[in-house]
């Protein structure tokens, strides 16, 4: 998989602890729809996924976006991601988000 340096300019791989600056908050790689994304903290919430999916996310009335995630930590290995929700994350945990329109 290639990862997609534009995305997160200057940031490495990995849970890896950067003191200082952001808090001292770990940094974990992510994938999201097959690109490597690097993220802060220890979960992520709907929102934060949708927005590292799409360079434009589609809107509409009908428009209806679905966040599955897989290869997660204990009993929350995959599942689905509802809006306003999070999901406590782990290194290379995998998520697919589709937009699809209800019409």
């Amino acid at each position: 998989m290639e990862s997609d340096k534009k995305d997160n300019p200057g940031q490495g791989h990995g849970n890896e602890e950067h003191g200082g600056g952001a808090g001292g908050q770990s940094q974990t790689t992510i994938i999201v729809n097959t690109r490597e994304k690097t993220v802060q903290g220890k979960e992520v919430t709907y929102d934060q996924i949708v927005a590292l999916a799409f360079e434009t996310v589609p809107s509409g009335e009908n428009i209806e976006i679905t966040v599955l995630y897989r290869d997660g930590l204990g009993q929350n290995k995959e599942g689905t991601l509802a809006p306003n929700g999070s999901v406590r994350i782990k290194k290379d945990m995998i998520f697919d988000v589709t937009a699809t329109d209800k019409s």
